[in-house]
C-alpha cells in the first residue's frame, strides 16, 4: 500500500463521473465509501455525514419526518435518519466533528440538514471516484489529502484542551479499550464533575457515546476480512456477538452479517497502523 502525498492526487477534473465498483478510503477522521445501499433503516453516526447521489436523485428522512429528495444531502452527528435510493447504490463521506473547527466547515455543510444544493461538489466526488477506480495499487491518505481531493480544500483543524486532544488520541489508538471518565479525571489531575465537563465541552458528547460510535466505526477495517464475527466483535471491543450486532445495527441500519455480506467486492483504502493507530487490514 502506498502513502500518498496531496502531490499525487487525482485530477478531479478529468475523469468521468460514472461510478460502480464498491470502494472504501478509510482516514483516522474521515471516512469515504461508495457501494451498495441496504434497504433504509434508522441509522445514527457520530460523524458529519453527506449523501452523494450517483445517478438518481437520493431520499432521505430525517428524525422520522419526510422523505426529501435530491443529490446531495448532509446529515449533523449523532442524528437518526433514513436514506435510500432507486440504484441501491450510494456515496457517503462521514468527517469526524472533533477533528474539524465546525464553524469554518463549507457553506453547504455548515449548519445544514437534509437535501442542500452543492453542484459543484457532487460533480467533484463523482469524478474523483471514477479516476480512483481507475488506479490498481491501494493507497492511503491522511485527513489533509482526503479533503484536498473531496472538497478542494484542507478543512480547518479543530483546537483541542491537551488533555482531550490525549483522551482522543488513546481512544483512536485503541477504540476496543474501556477506561472510564473517573479513570481519565485522575490520570489529568481534574474532578470527575470537571472532566465531564471538559469532555462534552470540547467533543459535543459524553465519553461513552463517543466511544461508541467510534468502536463501532472500527469494524469499517475489517470488512474485506474473512475472519469470524464473533472474533471481529472481541477484536473491537464488544463483549459478545449479541452486544455486537445490536451496536452495528443502531449506528448502520445494517447487521454486521449484512454489512460484511455487502463488502465482498469492496476496494479498501486505508492508513497503514502507525498512522492512525489502528489494526489495519491487508489489501
Amino acid at each position: 500500500m502506498k502513502l500518498v502525498s496531496e502531490a499525487d492526487l487525482p485530477d478531479a477534473g478529468s475523469a468521468q463521473p460514472e461510478v460502480t465498483r464498491p470502494l472504501m478510503w478509510i482516514t483516522p477522521g474521515r471516512v469515504l465509501y461508495a457501494g451498495l445501499l441496504g434497504r433504509p433503516s434508522l441509522r445514527k453516526m457520530g460523524g458529519f455525514i453527506v449523501y452523494v447521489a450517483q445517478e438518481q436523485p437520493i431520499r432521505v428522512s430525517m428524525n422520522g419526518g419526510p422523505w426529501q429528495q435530491g443529490d446531495l444531502a448532509v446529515v449533523p452527528p449523532y442524528v437518526p435518519h433514513r436514506i435510500a435510493s432507486e440504484t441501491r447504490f450510494i456515496i457517503d463521506l462521514i468527517v469526524e466533528p472533533e477533528t474539524v473547527q465546525q464553524g469554518l466547515l463549507p457553506d453547504f455543510l455548515r449548519g445544514q440538514q437534509g437535501v442542500v444544493s452543492a453542484p459543484e461538489f457532487v460533480a467533484r466526488v463523482r469524478r474523483v471516484l471514477a479516476q480512483w477506480h481507475l488506479r490498481c495499487e491501494a493507497v492511503a491518505l491522511d485527513d489533509a489529502a482526503f479533503d484536498q481531493v473531496l472538497f478542494g480544500e484542507v478543512l480547518a483543524r479543530a483546537t483541542l484542551d491537551p488533555r482531550i486532544a490525549q483522551v482522543l488520541a488513546d481512544i483512536a489508538q485503541n477504540p476496543a479499550g474501556d477506561s472510564s471518565a473517573a479513570q481519565y479525571a485522575a490520570r489529568f489531575t481534574l474532578s470527575f464533575s470537571r472532566f465531564v465537563h471538559l469532555f462534552k465541552e470540547q467533543v459535543g458528547v459524553p465519553l461513552r457515546t463517543l466511544r461508541m460510535w467510534k468502536r463501532a466505526r472500527s469494524m469499517l477495517d475489517y470488512v474485506t476480512q474473512s475472519a469470524n464475527l464473533a472474533d471481529i466483535a472481541q477484536i473491537t471491543g464488544y463483549p459478545d456477538s449479541s452486544h455486537f450486532s445490536h451496536s452495528i445495527r443502531q449506528v448502520f441500519g445494517l447487521s454486521p452479517k449484512d454489512v460484511f455480506a455487502g463488502s465482498r467486492k469492496l476496494k479498501l483504502h486505508g492508513l497503514p497502523a502507525s498512522s492512525g493507530g489502528k489494526h489495519r487490514p491487508k489489501t
